[in-house]
């Protein structure tokens, strides 16, 4: 099993390039689905997630070629995936998939669309949460659709089809948000969606479903009208540049020390959390090609900072924040409001020599004058990632295990940071 060693106290500089985003690639890859035509996708990561979606994608007929990356000045943007979903031969996404990546009970909104039918595993819980998936149900039940629960599946019938509707979500949700719009870009009339996520991978697919045909107004916003279509055409969609990417290497930027540019990076997509940053004491800068990030002289500030959807603090970036605050010359108080138990890393930060604690969904950070390197263990992708940030600030050697939950979401990690100055390698056991 792989593990990742960092011996801290480098300062980094030099320039990071922003890879595709995570987040929006999954659910792109998932609406071909939508259409027996060739859906092309350009700056795609090259992750575990998106290697494991493309194995539940082929198992429904979906034909994919991937080309690979091209040399020249910018060498970051990702894999071009071709996709062509021309025949649907399996409705069915089974527990074992799924239960590996909960993105992939997407499928269940596209393949009930299309196809009219789709059996599709429950995920089930996770290590950051319930994340009940009770909204996409009464998503797509307000589209038509017929739902029975058995044995851990969903089943689900749309005879004649699915019907627009107007359907007001209770609470935000990513993923319900996803599963719905997808599913009335084939749906008979007008769907209207009140209360819908804002997040910019949203933007993206509902940016990439207009190429396919779909009427989409009110990309961006929290309620969306789709006009749906009995066809769907394909289409060429780059993916945007993922955000909790950025926000990740712009904290270890300003935890290790140096000057660095984020090369491709959109600041609109994360502004909550670059003016944390700055609060810390980095100079944040938009410049021409994405966001230069700096921390030269001067202490880490505390921060006060509370997770919220877009346009908020996102909780996809509370744990490398976290890591980054535990120098502070302060106290600094972090509110989880999205995600239950998503505190895991508290406790190997604390191997680190971390002053954290917790009071229910709130963290209470001490800033301490070092930390010291030791082993720790990875416990979800996030978590993950903050302690490569910690480590970087670490005397002496940390050691991070299970790395595998950072092969999921950051593409050639160790190899971006190495670039800038910092020492990290990968240290692969036979």
């Amino acid at each position: 099993m792989d593990r990742i060693k960092i011996v801290g106290g480098n300062t980094l500089s030099g320039t990071i390039p922003i890879s595709g985003a995570k987040n929006a690639a999954l659910p792109l890859m998932i609406a071909s689905l939508l259409t027996d035509d060739r859906l092309t996708l350009k700056n795609v990561p090259n992750l575990a997630d998106v290697n494991l979606l493309a194995r539940i994608l082929r198992n429904h007929g979906v034909d994919l070629a991937v080309d690979g990356k091209r040399a020249g000045p910018k060498a970051y943007l990702g894999e071009t995936f071709h996709l062509t979903a021309r025949d649907i031969v399996d409705t069915s996404a089974p527990y074992e998939m799924v239960s590996r990546m909960r993105a992939s009970f997407w499928v269940l909104g596209p393949l009930l669309a299309r196809m009219h039918r789709a059996r599709v595993s429950l995920p089930g819980g996770c290590a950051i949460g319930t994340r009940p998936v009770d909204m996409h149900l009464v998503g797509l039940k307000a589209l038509g659709a017929q739902l029975d629960i058995d044995g851990g599946y969903v089943l689900a019938k749309a005879p004649k089809g699915l019907i627009g509707n107007r359907i007001t979500f209770p609470k935000v949700s990513v993923g319900a948000t996803h599963n719905v719009l997808m599913a009335a870009a084939l749906a008979k009339g007008e769907t209207l969606i009140e209360n819908a996520a804002r997040e910019p991978e949203i933007g993206d697919v509902a940016e990439c479903l207009t190429k396919m045909g779909v009427e989409i107004e009110g990309i961006g916003t929290s309620t969306l009208r789709i006009q749906g279509k009995p066809r769907l055409e394909g289409a060429v969609h780059s993916v945007l540049p993922d955000r909790i990417e950025t926000g990740t290497f712009a904290f270890a930027v300003a935890a290790a020390g140096g000057d660095v540019l984020l090369e491709g990076a959109r600041p609109e997509h994360l502004q909550a959390a670059l003016d944390a940053l700055s609060h810390t004491g980095a100079t944040v800068e938009t410049v021409a090609g994405g966001v230069r990030v700096a921390r030269t002289g001067v202490d880490i500030g505390p921060v006060t900072v509370e997770t919220q959807p877009f346009p908020g603090f996102p909780t996809d970036l509370q744990a490398q924040i976290m890591a980054l605050v535990t120098r502070a010359s302060g106290t600094s108080i972090i509110r989880e409001t999205i995600f239950e138990n998503r505190f895991m890393h508290v406790q190997e930060l604390a191997r680190l020599g971390a002053d954290i604690q917790l009071h229910g969904d709130t963290a209470t950070i001490t800033g301490v004058p070092e930390l010291r390197g030791a082993p720790v263990m990875a416990t979800d992708l996030r978590a993950s990632v903050s302690l490569v940030i910690a480590g970087l600030m670490a005397e002496g050697e940390t050691v991070i295990n299970r790395v595998y939950h950072l092969d999921r979401g950051f593409e050639r990690l160790e190899e971006k940071l190495s670039s800038c100055g910092a020492d990290v390698t990968r240290v692969t056991e036979r």
